[in-house]
């Protein structure tokens, strides 16, 4: 899938992975037929940008690194949100709604990062913690409502163990002029 930069799917959409869903013919996690109901599959975790490894565990947390909104491998998106009332005018920008919807791609990609490291989403107990970075124009304020994509998407695949604490900040650039990155901290049983 494919969209010039500052324009984004309707829905975020992932290609199918065979190793999200169903394995050797056993049923996919029911985390992931909720994401399936919504019209999502777990992507490929992503291949670092750098010396990091995608997810870890801590005891009976798993920490991820921050995720971008690829799809298909792909970064949809370049630029600092705006509503398109400040900023250059010969810089790219993203729409806060569009960047909503790159946060709940984040997202996405944050839990396939937990499930390569404990192999099933419905081990997860609770989102503990998201941090959103939100790459603002520098008079844009609305970071908690772009946060709103990837914690809303969390809710809707993990019921109340999608429940958390959360910070969205706004920086200046994020890494490949991605207009968000999400991390959470999940804790699983």
């Amino acid at each position: 899938m494919t969209s010039p930069a500052g324009t984004a799917p309707e829905t975020p959409a992932h290609a199918e992975n065979p190793a999200s869903g169903a394995e050797n013919g056993a049923p996919a996690s029911a985390v992931e037929q909720r994401l399936a109901e919504l019209g999502l599959a777990l992507p490929e975790v992503a291949a670092p940008v750098a010396a990091y490894v995608p997810a870890i565990i801590s005891g009976n947390h798993v920490y991820t690194s921050g995720q971008l909104p690829f799809i298909n491998g792909k970064l949809e998106a370049t630029g600092k949100v705006s509503t398109g009332t400040e900023g250059f005018a010969d810089e790219p920008t993203v729409s806060p709604e569009d960047a909503k919807r790159f946060a709940a791609v984040c997202a996405v990609n944050a839990l396939a990062a937990v499930k390569s490291v404990i192999g099933d989403l419905d081990r997860i107990t609770r989102i503990v913690k998201v941090v959103g970075f939100v790459a603002s124009d520098p008079s844009f304020t609305g970071q908690p409502g772009v946060i709103n994509g990837a914690s809303e998407l969390l809710g809707k695949v993990l019921g109340d163990a999608g429940q958390h604490a959360r910070s969205a900040v706004g920086v200046s650039v994020l890494p490949l002029d991605s207009p968000v990155e999400v991390e959470l901290i999940a804790e699983f049983s």
